[in-house]
């Protein structure tokens, strides 16, 4: 059974004139509501049913497609859409995520002096659970206030910190937006990402040759042994200011003394520029190759690239809207690079101009995540203010 929101004694907080249509309490003890429920990755029927019944108590119609039971997931991406006023264009889309990460179950937030972090066993579940909140509070402020709008479009996907699934396996035909964003990053608000990387995830599998390692050991092919000779011929770490190579996994033998004949290995390329990326997956595939056939070893090389760069010029509409719309609120804004994938790398291969926005939770992934209250305000301020925006550059 879904809950009604309480207040939880928030209420007073940061109601000042400039910020007077937020309900800060309410979007605390709703967010707090949230991190509670655990929705780690595949995991998140629990959330998307109390999102679907958030919005269906603001009369939003919403709507879970089937990405579910193509990912192995318990939910599917759920869509709603509050119908612009006046002479609206197409809609803005505004999304989140429904998953976190791990270790994300039986979360305890604790408030201290405007801040909600987890008890410290567990990460927080702001990423992404304060975009949710943010986005919820917004389309609240947006019906109570009567503010006239171009439409908006939600987008509460699955699976994101899986890699995308969620958003990969979304219909674009289901979307009626022509530009978006995406609450899910860090730094303050106004915080603007343009540029995203594109990544390659490189599996290889090494086939040597077992023996008894006391015995007879030339009779064996270490498998380890030439995987080790490959990676060593590898430059790791930051490549240059657009690239990354890492090597995360490695799995391999059966006991000490066994030479074993086989290890599996799992790494990673990302870059800015896809020329750039691809010539590092080259390259690690170039030395595993070359390694393995000096020892007479088999080795299987498999390439997925799990999603495309992008890269948005500031002359375009979905940059200028929340550029404008941070120096109305005396916001700075910072347009930034990123070397992280996110929804909006999936919704810009659709042809769905994206950006991500900034909402100031710290310390992601990690049992010292926070976010302060101050600045999720801050950001439902500056949300419902790029909406404004873009009602405003439709009209006639």
């Amino acid at each position: 059974m879904i809950k009604p929101i309480k207040a939880a004694g928030f209420g007073g907080l940061f109601r000042t004139e400039v910020d007077r249509m937020v309900d800060a309490g309410r979007m605390v003890a709703e967010f707090l509501e949230m991190v509670k429920v655990d929705s780690v990755s595949g995991k998140e029927r629990d959330m998307a049913d109390l999102v679907k019944a958030r919005l269906k108590d603001m009369g939003l119609d919403p709507v879970e497609d089937g990405a579910g039971n193509k990912i192995n997931s318990s939910a599917g991406n759920i869509i709603a859409r509050l119908p612009g006023t006046g002479k609206a264009g197409p809609p803005v889309m505004v999304c989140a995520h429904l998953d976190t990460v791990e270790p994300g179950r039986g979360i305890k937030p604790v408030v201290e002096e405007g801040i909600i972090r987890s008890s410290g066993d567990t990460i927080l579940g702001g990423d992404d659970k304060a975009g949710i909140a943010i986005i919820l509070e917004v389309l609240r402020m947006i019906r109570e206030n009567r503010i006239d709008h171009p439409g908006v479009e939600v987008v509460f996907t699955v699976f994101e910190e899986g890699g995308l699934l969620g958003a990969k396996n979304l219909d674009p035909g289901m979307l009626e937006a022509r530009l978006g964003y995406v609450l899910d990053s860090g730094g303050p608000p106004g915080t603007i990402i343009t540029s995203a990387p594109t990544q390659d995830r490189i599996s290889v599998a090494v086939r040597g040759k077992s023996a008894h390692a006391g015995i007879c050991p030339e009779n064996g092919v270490n498998a380890i042994e030439i995987a080790a000779r490959a990676i060593a011929g590898l430059r790791m770490g930051r490549i240059d200011h657009e690239t990354t190579v890492n090597i995360g996994v490695i799995t391999g033998g059966k006991a000490t003394n066994i030479v074993p004949d086989s290890v599996f290995v799992q790494g990673e390329t990302r870059s800015l520029d896809r020329a750039k990326k691809e010539l590092q997956t080259r390259l690690i595939v170039e030395k595993f190759n070359q390694a393995a056939s000096a020892s007479g070893a088999g080795v299987d090389v498999r390439v997925e690239n799990l999603y495309r760069e992008y890269s948005i010029g500031e002359d375009r509409e979905v940059v200028r809207l929340a550029v404008e719309a941070a120096e109305k609120l005396g916001i700075v804004p910072r347009l930034e690079s990123t070397g992280g994938g996110s929804d909006a790398n999936v919704f810009n291969e659709m042809g769905i101009p994206t950006v991500v926005l900034g909402i100031a939770m710290q310390k992601v992934h990690t049992t010292e995540e926070f976010i302060r209250i101050g600045d999720m305000v801050t950001c439902c301020r500056y949300l419902l203010e790029i909406i404004k925006a873009a009602g405003e550059k439709k009209q006639p």
